[in-house]
């Protein structure tokens, strides 16, 4: 064997083993990559029952059902598609009609999203990115979400 013919079975070998390793390793986050998806994504992909993702958009006004054992009904909108949402547990301070919001589960066999983890904004200026950006592509982004507010003027000598 000469010396080219060792070099590039080298090259070869260690090719071949980055690619055994990076199978490897997207077949162990197939099943924890969680997409994000609007309710007109979820609608347009037909995404299966059961099938964990991510879904943002708005909570519709006047959606929102508190029922027992901390039960919540609410819809969640893009402007375009409303997917109801049923969740259970304790929903974040923040989270209210008209918000923006980001929540993990699936969906069942009725075309509810079961949601287990629900995410809404931090603050009033902060709209998560994927929200905003389907909000903007389908023509219902207001130019005031993200319009920081104005301060209050400060008091002069107040703390003494």
């Amino acid at each position: 064997m000469t010396r080219k013919q060792r070099r590039l079975t080298l090259i070869g070998g260690a090719l071949a083993v980055l690619a055994i390793a990076a199978a490897l390793v997207l077949n162990a986050l197939r099943d924890s990559i969680l997409f994000f998806s609007t309710p007109t994504m979820a609608a347009e992909k037909q995404i299966q029952p059961g099938q964990r993702f991510r879904l943002g958009g708005m909570v519709r006004e006047g959606s929102l059902v508190r029922g027992e054992q901390l039960k919540v009904k609410f819809e969640v909108t893009d402007g375009n598609a409303i997917l109801p949402v049923t969740y259970q547990g304790i929903l974040p301070d923040l989270f209210r009609e008209g918000q923006g919001i980001i929540s993990e589960g699936a969906l069942d066999a009725q075309g509810v999203f079961k949601a287990d983890t629900v995410l809404a904004k931090h603050d009033e200026n902060y709209m998560p990115k994927a929200v905003a950006e389907e909000l903007k592509k389908t023509g219902h982004w207001k130019d005031d979400y993200d319009k920081k507010p104005q301060k209050a003027p400060g008091v002069q000598g107040a703390a003494k």
